[in-house]
């Protein structure tokens, strides 16, 4: 049997976003940091250039569209650490939603990263990263996260 990832409305055809079920995995971390770059530069930086302050050099396979998924890795202590996911929602420089799955996690979990303004005018991001099954493995990203966003700031600024 054929399953249509679209349903009609109206005569419209809509992509239906499949999100994972978190259910069973209620743990969760959020992070925020006041950034020196733009909303700009880093809404572009989570959808365009990930390859720029992430992902290994050569290594990024990735389209910011809606249910496109993608692909890059990373490389630490010697270790080669291949991410995947897909995108789950586009906002442009409010929101963006994807799943994040690795060969460490081995399942897939959810990351929004929202950007906005703080009362002065600099840009802020917000990480929100859901669906971990355990307090470890969320405790080692809720560590990692905060400087993953110093790395993201750096790194775009350096490129500017």
């Amino acid at each position: 049997m054929k399953m249509n990832n679209y349903k009609t409305f109206g005569g419209v055809n809509m992509t239906i976003i499949s999100y994972p079920d978190l259910s069973s995995r209620p743990h969760s971390l959020t992070v925020e940091r006041v950034m020196e770059n733009s909303i700009d530069v880093l809404y572009e930086a989570w959808t365009k250039r990930f390859g720029d302050w992430f992902a290994a050099p050569g290594s990024v396979i990735m389209k910011a569209e809606v249910n496109s998924v993608f692909f890059f890795e990373t490389h630490f202590e010697d270790k080669r650490h291949p991410h995947y996911g897909r995108f789950l929602k586009l906002e442009h420089n409010q929101l963006v939603e994807i799943t994040w799955f690795t060969s460490g996690s081995k399942t897939e979990t959810v990351v929004t990263v929202e950007f906005s303004t703080n009362e002065s005018g600099a840009a802020v991001i917000r990480l929100t990263h859901a669906g971990f099954p355990d307090e470890l493995s969320r405790d080692q990203h809720e560590q990692a996260w905060p400087m993953v966003l110093e790395q993201l700031d750096r790194r775009m600024k350096e490129l500017a």
